[in-house]
């Protein structure tokens, strides 16, 4: 589409935008009336440890997202020569779970909790007990019973629980709600009615009982909403919030909002049953759309949905590329120290091709990329770690290799229990997030890892920023009946280019061998974690 078309879309308010809270980064993505991205904008932020917390503070949220909306308001003006004063729809999204704990003033009681803290293990023993069901330490409801086992003052305060992206279009809407897929990281959800676990909601409030509180577990949770569902106006309040400027004006449709995971999702076309996707940037998951439930609970699996509700068996693992990029800064300050100008983009190319040149079992080199605690092998904390013996072909090239394999060797634990004990079926599996930027890289180590066909879309870099401006734009331009599985074959994806590798028999082999090396070696990585060194 031309810039004429893109500013036909702008000022016909045919446009839907989307803004996703990332670990590292904030990214808005405008789409036009067509779904294709018009104009983006992004906003570089970090997590911070703090008193034993993985946690952003609320002002870093509010200025994140105030920066971001204006960078990409500043890139309409540059392409269209048009002050942005509204769109279409809109959507916020952000990273699954965590723990935002609020009393009736809407005053936030303890930090944010993120995803990325692994302080629940006792919490998420017993509610797995309780419910049958497997309750990862990231869940909400986790973080909401070990405040409670721990005796935390706040816990009797609390109005409402939530996650980053409910806060956000609570704060922007006044409605308390939450797109199901991420609902589905709070608590567990009955498929079959869109909402919560009925039974294990009961079955938590009388757990609980005992401890006097005065309000009930539906009470203090956002009510969960399928994608396409109305979910608000922006107020006037949320549009100054948001547009430093005043110049954004209210009462624009909001869909319900959503986690990364849900968005990826969409922004990949994997909402169908037997399709996938994975997501590899700071964390790395695969999501699976199941035909039937499981025999029985996992813990290293959660059971999540798709924005409308479908059953998903996710693979998570908390440590991906954050080791990965540490590494590739350490040969950015080299090429500096040497007096070379660096292409960032031209340097992480250059490494990761290097990478298949290597060994295809790595010639005998092992890595942990455990920046945080890694729930798939059981650790509450990690470190990263590089390791080889004297006999190892130590080399550029193997080393590169064996920093990509890592970065999948975690969420490959939870990959077996489905491929091979669930004989879970995938039909189309498909990669997107920052691992899969360099062409052909990250997807044919991703297609050896999980041995199958891996394919990657032109928009696999806009990730899910443009899956929460699609899910706004399902929610205002979808036909009655239209399922978002249609709306997106049909009105998205039509035309989408992608490209597919298929696994090679030899990096299947050398994955296989290092993943036999990656979990014998994991007794270093606790020796590691142990020590009294760090």
């Amino acid at each position: 589409m031309g810039a004429a078309e893109a500013k036909a879309a702008i000022l016909a308010n045919k446009t839907a935008l989307g803004i996703e809270f990332g670990s590292t980064r904030i990214k808005a993505v405008l789409v036009d009336d067509k779904n294709q991205p018009i104009a983006s904008g992004g906003h570089e932020w970090e997590n911070r440890y703090e008193n034993g917390v993985w946690t952003y503070s609320l002002d870093d949220i509010w200025t994140g997202i105030q920066d971001c909306y204006q960078d990409m308001a500043r890139d309409v003006k540059a392409k269209y020569d048009i002050e942005l004063e509204s769109v279409g729809a809109f959507g916020v999204s952000a990273m699954m779970h965590g723990y935002m704990p609020f009393n009736k003033e809407g005053e936030l009681l303890v930090p944010f909790r993120t995803w990325r803290n692994n302080i629940t293990g006792e919490a998420s023993e017993k509610l797995m007990e309780l419910f049958n069901y497997n309750i990862p330490q990231r869940w909400s409801i986790a973080h909401l019973y070990q405040a409670i086992l721990n005796g935390e003052e706040h816990v009797k305060d609390i109005d409402y629980i939530t996650t980053l992206e409910a806060y956000v279009h609570w704060k922007l809407t006044g409605k308390r709600v939450l797109g199901i897929g991420d609902a589905a990281g709070m608590f567990p959800i009955d498929t079959t009615k869109a909402d919560y676990n009925q039974e294990m909601v009961d079955k938590f409030d009388e757990l609980v009982a005992p401890y006097g509180f005065s309000w009930k577990l539906r009470d203090i949770m956002p009510k969960a909403f399928v994608a396409g569902e109305d979910a608000g106006v922006l107020t006037e309040e949320g549009a100054k919030l948001l547009d430093v400027t005043g110049k954004l004006k209210a009462g624009i449709p909001m869909c319900p909002p959503e986690g990364d995971a849900g968005t990826g999702m969409v922004a990949t076309n994997s909402v169908a049953v037997r399709t996938g996707n994975v997501s590899a940037g700071t964390s790395v998951f695969a999501m699976i759309v199941l035909e039937k439930e499981l025999s029985r609970p996992y813990k290293e699996i959660d059971m999540v949905t798709t924005p409308s509700g479908h059953l998903v068996a996710m693979a998570h693992s908390n440590n991906c590329t954050s080791d990965l990029n540490a590494w590739v800064n350490v040969f950015k300050e080299f090429a500096e120290a040497m007096g070379m100008e660096v292409d960032m983009n031209k340097l992480f190319g250059t490494l990761y091709n290097k990478a298949l040149e290597g060994d295809p079992d790595c010639g005998g080199l092992l890595s942990y990329c455990y920046f945080s605690g890694e729930h798939m092998t059981g650790f509450e904390e990690g470190r990263p770690l590089f390791v080889r013996s004297p006999e190892s072909k130590f080399n550029l090239a193997n080393f590169m290799r064996t920093n990509l394999y890592t970065c999948l060797g975690a969420m490959r634990v939870g990959l077996n229990l489905l491929f091979e004990k669930e004989n879970v079926k995938v039909d189309r599996l498909l990669g997107h997030g920052g691992l899969f930027k360099t062409k052909g890289v990250g997807q044919q180590i991703l297609a050896d890892a999980v041995n199958a066909p891996v394919s990657v879309m032109a928009t696999a870099g806009e990730g899910g920023a443009w899956g929460i401006a699609l899910l706004a734009s399902y929610l205002v331009n979808k036909e009655e009946g239209e399922t978002l599985e249609s709306f997106l074959d049909n009105k998205v994806f039509a035309d989408q280019e992608s490209s597919t590798l298929d696994p090679k028999l030899e990096g299947v082999a050398g994955f296989n061998a290092f993943m036999d090396s990656y979990m014998k070696g994991l007794s270093i990585e606790r020796a590691a974690v142990e020590s009294e060194i760090w």
